[in-house]
C-alpha cells in the first residue's frame, strides 16, 4: 500500500481523479463560489463501492455519478484537515473503469482558501478582489477533490464574474463570452493541459490590465500597479530562458505573473501558468527579483516532479532554491550565487534559534501526523534542503556535474509525486560511480534529526566579507562616532539585507547604536521591504519605542507572513509594544488572510479566539 498522506482523507490506492471540469459562479455579495465540479475517478481495485474525498466548510446540495443520483455522508470535522466525505456510488466499479462523479457545491464565507477583499481593500478602491490560495491543503475548501499531491489531474474550468472583471486562472485561457443565465456578467474559460496536484489549481478576480513583458510572459495587476510591475520582473524572459537551459524544456506554455494585493500572505505563489506574488517587491530597482526566480523554478519542481505528501515538501522548495541560485549566479556571477545561498544557511540558524534545536518541525522530513501543515511551514525545508543539495554538489565534482543530475531527476519523475526514498535511489544511481562518495554522507542527521545539518557547505565570502565587518564594527562599537554614510556607500540591497541579518543573529544592539545607525544610514527611508523589515526587527528588539509605530504599519499594511509574524512577535515580545501589538492585531484581523490571520493569534497566544472573517464583522 501507498505512503498515507496524514494531510489528506483521501485514498488514493483506491480510485485516483484524472480531471477536473469545473463550472462556478463568483458571487461577492455572499462571498461564495457555487457551481459543480465534475471529477473523473479511475479505479484502482475491483469492487469499488465507495469514494471519499476531502470538504472543508463547504455545503454539498446533490452527487450524480454517470448522471445517476448517489448517496453521501460527510463525517466528522477535523480541526484542520476539515471533513470527509463519503459518496456511496449507485454501481460497483472494476478496475481501470472511469465514471463522472458530479457534485454541486457551495462555499462558505469563511472559506480558509479564499479571500475577499472589500474595494477599499484594493489600489483602484472601485471594485471587490477575490484571490485563493491552496496550497498546502485548502484546495478542499473550495471544491471536494482528493486534496493530496499524490494526485494529479489536468482541469477544464468556466468561470461567471461581473462584467467588469477579469477572472484568472493557473491555467491557459480560453476565451470568454456572454452569461447566458444573466447579462451582467460573463463567463471566463480555462483550460489546462498538464497533470497538476489540486493545491496548484488557483483563481483571481478584480480589476486587472496585464502588459507584455516577455514572448511568453504577460504581468497582470490592478492598473495603479501595472507599470512598475512590468517594470519590477521586466528579466521574467531571461530567467526563463537560462531555467530552461538548467532543467529542460519549459512545459506549461505561457509563464504569466500577477501582482496580489498587499494581504496576500507569500513572497510568490507558483501556480502552473501564472505565478501569484506580493507587491512587497516593488522595491522599484529589480533588487528582489529572485522570488521571480524561485517561482520560474517551481515549472520543474515542485509543479512537474511534486513531492508525495507534505512531509516531503523539501523536495518541492530544496530543488527549487538550489534552482532559483543557480539561475542568480548565471544572471549575476558565481559570487552572488555564494552569497545567497550563504544568506540561506543564515537564515536557516535564525529559523532554527527561533523554532529550538529540537524541534521535530526542523528535520527535513517531519512527521506531520496531528499537525497542521499551516503550522509546520518554516524556511526549513527550503534552506537545509538546498544546504544538502549544495553539499552534495561540492562532494560530487561541482556545479556543472551536479545540475546534469538535476536534470536528470526532472526527466525522470516528470508529471510524478515522489518520496525522499524515489529521491536518494535515483541520486544512487545516477552517481553510480560515486557510491563510496554518497555512503560519507551522514543521512539519517540531515534527513530525520532536528536543529542544524550536520556539516556546512563551503561559501566564496567575497561579497560577505564587507556585510561580516560592518556588522563586527557595530556589535564591539564603543565609539559611535566612527560611523557615517560612507560606511554603506559601496554596499548593494543584497548586501544591506544580509549586514542586518548578521545582526538580527547576535544579542540585541544597545539603543544608543540603532539610534546612531539611524542618524547615519537613515534605514528608516528605505523602500525595500527586505531591508525595512530587518531593520524594524533591529530596532524593536533593541527597545527603540521610536519604531514600535513604523514596525505597526509594516505588520498591518501588507500580509506577507515572511514580515507580518516575526514583527508581531517582535513587538508581543517587548512590553512598551505588547497591548498595541494585539490590539493592531485585532483592528486589523478583518482585512487579514484567513491563514495570517490564525497564525498570528497563535503568535500572540490568543488562545481559542475566534478569529473573525471579514463577512462577519
Amino acid at each position: 500500500m501507498a505512503e498515507a498522506d496524514p494531510s489528506s482523507f483521501a485514498s488514493p490506492d483506491t480510485c485516483r481523479t484524472h480531471h477536473l471540469y469545473l463550472r462556478c459562479r463568483v458571487d461577492f455579495e455572499s462571498r461564495s463560489l457555487r457551481g459543480t465540479a465534475a471529477l473523473t475517478v479511475r479505479a484502482e481495485r475491483d469492487n469499488l463501492r465507495c469514494l471519499i474525498l476531502d470538504t472543508k466548510d463547504l455545503t454539498i446540495h446533490r452527487v450524480l455519478v454517470n448522471g445517476q443520483e448517489a448517496t453521501f455522508t460527510l463525517g466528522e470535522r477535523h480541526k484542520f484537515k476539515g471533513t470527509p466525505m463519503e459518496i456511496t456510488l449507485p454501481f460497483e466499479l472494476r478496475k481501470g473503469q472511469d465514471v463522472v462523479v458530479d457534485i454541486s457545491f457551495e462555499t462558505s464565507p469563511k472559506s480558509s482558501a479564499l479571500q475577499w477583499l472589500a474595494p477599499e481593500q484594493t489600489s483602484g478602491r472601485r471594485h471587490p478582489f477575490l484571490f485563493s490560495q491552496f496550497q498546502a491543503h485548502h484546495c478542499r475548501a473550495v471544491l471536494p477533490c482528493q486534496d493530496t499531491p499524490s494526485v494529479k489531474l489536468t482541469y477544464y474550468a468556466e468561470i461567471s464574474v461581473p462584467n467588469e472583471l477579469v477572472a484568472l486562472m493557473s491555467a491557459g485561457r480560453d476565451g470568454d463570452m456572454p452569461d447566458p443565465e444573466d447579462s451582467t456578467r460573463k463567463i471566463y474559460r480555462f483550460s489546462q493541459p498538464v497533470p497538476i496536484p489540486c493545491y496548484l489549481i488557483a483563481l483571481v478576480v478584480g480589476a486587472l490590465e496585464s502588459r507584455e513583458i516577455g514572448p511568453r510572459t504577460l504581468v497582470w495587476a490592478e492598473k495603479e500597479l501595472v507599470e512598475k510591475s512590468a517594470y519590477e520582473f521586466a528579466e521574467t524572459e531571461a530567467m526563463l530562458k537560462i531555467a530552461e537551459d538548467l532543467a529542460g524544456p519549459y512545459v506549461w506554455g505561457h509563464y504569466d505573473l500577477l501582482v496580489l494585493p498587499p494581504s496576500f500572505p507569500y513572497g510568490g505563489m507558483e501556480n502552473p501558468c501564472l505565478t501569484f506574488v506580493t507587491p512587497t517587491l516593488l522595491a522599484g530597482d529589480r533588487s528582489l527579483s529572485s522570488v521571480i526566480a524561485h517561482e520560474i523554478s517551481h515549472s520543474w519542481t515542485g509543479n512537474l516532479v511534486t513531492n508525495k505528501t507534505w512531509e516531503h515538501f523539501w523536495l518541492n522548495e530544496g530543488h527549487t532554491v538550489y534552482l532559483e541560485r543557480r539561475i542568480g549566479g548565471r544572471l549575476f556571477g558565481e559570487q552572488f550565487r555564494q552569497f545567497q545561498a550563504l544568506g540561506g544557511w543564515r537564515e536557516l540558524q535564525n529559523t532554527i534559534n527561533t523554532l529550538g534545536g529540537t524541534n521535530p518541525l526542523t528535520k527535513l522530513i517531519p512527521n506531520l501526523k496531528d499537525v497542521d501543515p499551516d503550522v509546520a511551514y518554516s524556511s526549513v525545508p527550503y534552506e537545509k534542503g538546498s544546504a544538502l543539495l549544495l553539499h552534495l554538489e561540492q562532494l560530487l565534482g561541482g556545479p556543472d556535474i551536479f545540475i546534469g543530475f538535476l536534470r536528470a531527476y526532472v526527466q525522470r519523475f516528470a508529471y510524478k509525486s515522489i518520496t525522499t526514498d524515489d529521491w536518494k535511489n535515483f541520486l544512487y544511481s545516477y552517481f553510480k560511480d560515486k557510491v563510496a562518495i554518497l555512503d560519507t554522507v551522514d543521512w539519517n542527521a540531515w534527513l530525520n534529526t532536528p536543529g542544524m545539518p550536520p556539516v556546512k557547505p563551503t561559501y566564496d565570502m567575497t561579497l560577505s566579507n564587507a556585510c561580516v565587518a560592518l556588522s563586527q564594527r557595530w556589535i564591539k562599537a564603543n565609539d559611535l562616532s566612527s560611523f557615517s554614510s560612507a560606511d554603506i556607500h559601496q554596499m548593494s540591497s543584497h548586501q544591506l539585507i544580509e549586514f542586518l541579518a548578521l545582526l538580527l543573529l547576535e544579542n540585541p544592539l544597545p539603543l544608543s547604536h540603532v539610534r546612531r545607525m539611524q542618524e547615519v544610514y537613515n534605514f528608516n527611508a528605505v523602500n525595500n521591504s527586505e531591508i525595512k523589515f530587518r531593520w524594524l526587527r533591529l530596532c524593536i528588539q533593541a527597545k527603540l519605542e521610536d519604531a514600535i509605530p513604523l514596525a505597526l504599519k509594516m505588520a498591518t499594511e501588507q500580509g506577507r507572513m515572511k514580515f507580518t509574524r516575526p514583527l508581531f512577535k517582535d513587538l508581543y515580545k517587548f512590553d512598551r509594544s505588547r497591548d498595541q501589538a494585539v490590539s493592531a492585531f485585532q483592528q486589523h484581523q478583518a482585512e487579514m488572510h484567513p491563514v495570517t490571520a490564525m497564525l498570528v493569534a497563535r503568535d500572540l497566544e490568543i488562545a481559542g479566539q475566534k478569529v473573525l472573517t471579514s463577512a462577519e464583522i
